[in-house]
């Protein structure tokens, strides 16, 4: 697939020549169907090729009940479908539409050439700089009431609703029967006094298969898309997300002669948001009392002749078997279905085809990122002792290349971004001195650590100052190199992929740290700093632990506020009566001990609680903890609320 004309990479979007080709472009395949083109570009090639436009056109008139072979196995699979309704005709695709055969014509199409904007009662689009800007009536969806399968085909899921296969019939046929002249319009011709009145069609190739080299080829279904003149910037939107597949009268654009990269499935998609008005008596539905239980309970029938189908709401319909054929139609406007609506119909052809995992699949690969408060010490933060022998900072330079630019202290400066500042592995840093200190050859260098770098260890760990979103305070904090795919596979809409890569930082409140009594609290988080955590392990976990090992103090500068916290929570490794005691310790304590942890200085020795206080409110001690008389700020994470609607959160 050229790029160039599938998806317009490489050409530029506000070039005058190029957009001068695309306008003379148009008016040359509008003037080839008989349709009105625009009066004010240049239309010197429609003079000269008059001749050529006439042949063209006649040719198409004696072939005039042909069909491109993408649209005729649509077309087959219709009447193979709908034939044990005994029409008298199948409703057919139409074959004289204004094909979309390259990327950026249904971007130029959407507004006319000689304003700026193209305004209806159901799409808004204006011309900026980057483009077209669109807005759609819709611009959201609901998914209540709004997905509807044929029966017939393959079976119906009990959450979508089923419709008889005799209004499908019916409403296929309406889609293209009774859409308005006025949906029809051509944006581009909608100034003139002559507009053009027709049908668009696009032909996409989305990939089903990501090529997997020695295993298997890319593959690729083929998708069908029509529309009313008025929704050419819908088909623009397609286009720029699954590409432009070309003509599909183009023998080298049938999927039939590449076996090797098709997957034998084909879609179609046919926007008609004009089916809204369709009554359920026009669609065929039974009255109320022919009618079955589930078409009762889906509004599958109807009391009132003049009742609309699905109530007036927007709503797509498919139909769809096992011979891998999918057709919807889509009464609405909301770019949105036509997006998933593809993505659905990649779905379907996957779960046909196997070795191939459907579209609803997602998530995120995740670098956890940690508080460590004011210090980084690497043997502490990163278990230094069981780093590999190349995790030293001589490796930057065989990993790097002439990437890394080594400095005359023992660091170094990435060549092409230079916030980015490699550090030795024995590096320590500090926020209370905002410096890096290390030693080189015996002697101790530092280096002035500042908010806009990332520090990197050998190990690629990363350390970066981070101001507090809701106080003055600033923190470090190390995000570590090796992420973790979350992965959630075959799941539906609303399953919670994308979720799975978004911040959780809109549900993050910020208020006070509160203490119960003050004096009870103080006494039992000093009763922790000071316990003994030297025989915590089991015996079997003891002797993995380095001859020689000894328990750091809690207050210690050689262990991490992440230590800490690791330290404090229940852990396998640790003797049965070890986590019965860590159980015991109230959460407000914990999280006194953390704040103690964060703040605390080696100067102040055993005197750390002189630091910390609680205003005096009405001769009894408040429960709003200060550090150095100055109201402290926590994080909290928001989970919900309760009956009376009051939020419940978790500190952090």
């Amino acid at each position: 697939m050229d790029p160039k004309r599938s998806l317009g990479l490489g050409v530029s979007a506000d070039d005058p020549a190029q957009r001068e080709r695309i306008l003379r472009y148009i008016n040359l395949k509008l003037a080839s169907m008989g349709l009105p083109y625009s009066d004010i570009t240049d239309v010197t090639d429609i003079d000269i090729a008059h001749d050529l436009i006439e042949n063209y056109k006649e040719k198409n008139r004696l072939l005039s009940t042909y069909l491109c072979p993408v649209d005729q196995r649509i077309q087959n699979f219709l009447e193979r479908y709908l034939e044990d309704l005994k029409l008298d005709s199948t409703p057919e695709l139409p074959k004289d539409t204004l094909i979309l055969d390259r990327y950026g014509l249904a971007r130029e199409l959407s507004v006319p050439p000689d304003k700026n904007e193209f305004i209806t009662d159901i799409i808004s689009s204006y011309r900026v700089k980057q483009g077209v800007l669109n807005n759609p009536k819709n611009d959201r969806r609901t998914t209540k009431g709004s997905f509807h399968v044929a029966e017939g085909g393959l079976p119906v899921p009990f959450d979508k609703k089923s419709v008889p296969k005799q209004t499908f019939a019916i409403l296929l046929e309406k889609s293209f029967s009774d859409a308005p002249d006025k949906l029809k319009i051509l944006p581009f011709t909608s100034t003139q006094k002559e507009k053009a009145n027709v049908f668009l069609s696009l032909l996409l190739r989305p990939i089903v298969v990501p090529e997997v080299p020695g295993y298997t080829p890319r593959k690729t279904m083929e998708v069908r898309f029509f529309a009313p003149g008025n929704l050419v910037s819908n088909l623009d939107f397609a286009e720029s997300i699954f590409g432009n597949a070309g003509d599909p009268y183009l023998p080298e654009h049938d999927a039939a002669l590449d076996p090797e990269h098709w997957t034998g499935h084909t879609g179609c998609v046919i926007l008609a948001p004009h089916l809204t008005e369709v009554t359920k008596k026009e669609a065929g539905l039974p009255h109320v009392k022919y009618a079955t239980d589930r078409q009762k309970a889906e509004g599958m029938c109807w009391e009132s002749e003049e009742e609309l189908y699905n109530d007036g709401s927007p709503f797509k319909l498919t139909a769809r078997d096992e011979s891998g054929v999918i057709v919807t139609l889509i009464a609405d406007n909301y770019f949105g279905y036509t997006k998933k609506e593809v993505k659905t119909q990649i779905g379907y052809s996957a779960n046909l085809l196997g070795l191939a995992e459907e579209e609803h699949a997602g998530g995120a690969l995740a670098f956890p990122s940690f508080n460590l408060g004011t210090q980084f010490l690497p043997d502490t933060n990163m278990h230094f002792l069981h780093l590999e022998k190349d995790h030293r900072f001589g490796n930057f330079k065989a990993v790097l290349g002439d990437d890394f630019v080594e400095q005359k202290d023992g660091y170094g400066i990435d060549r092409n971004f230079n916030n980015i500042i490699y550090i030795p592995e024995d590096a320590r840093i500090d926020l209370e001195t905002q410096k890096a200190h290390w030693k080189l050859d015996g002697k101790k260098k530092s280096l002035r650590v500042l908010p806009d770098n990332i520090y990197v260890h050998p190990s690629g760990y990363k350390v970066r100052m981070e101001k507090h979103p809701a106080s003055p305070a600033w923190r470090l904090v190390g995000t570590v190199a090796e992420g973790t795919f979350c992965h959630k596979p075959c799941t539906v809409s609303g399953g919670g992929k994308s979720e799975i890569s978004k911040s959780i930082s809109d549900a993050m409140t910020y208020g006070s740290v509160f203490i119960g009594d003050f004096k009870a609290d103080m006494d039992k988080a000093e009763e922790i700093i000071n316990y003994n955590y030297g025989e915590r392990f089991k015996p079997e976990y003891r002797k993995t632990l380095k001859p020689g090992h000894t328990t750091r103090p809690l207050l210690s500068e050689e262990r991490s506020l992440g230590s800490v916290i690791k330290l404090l929570s229940p852990s396998s490794n640790n003797t049965d009566e070890f986590n019965q005691w860590l159980a015991k310790i109230p959460l407000r304590v914990k999280a006194l001990i953390f704040v103690v942890k964060r703040f605390y200085q080696p100067e102040w020795g055993k005197n750390w609680r002189d630091k910390f206080s609680v205003d005096i409110i009405n001769s009894e001690s408040g429960h709003v903890l200060k550090f150095e008389n100055r109201e402290l700020v926590g994080s909290y994470l928001k989970v919900g609320t309760d009956k009376n609607g009051s939020w419940v959160t978790n500190k952090l």
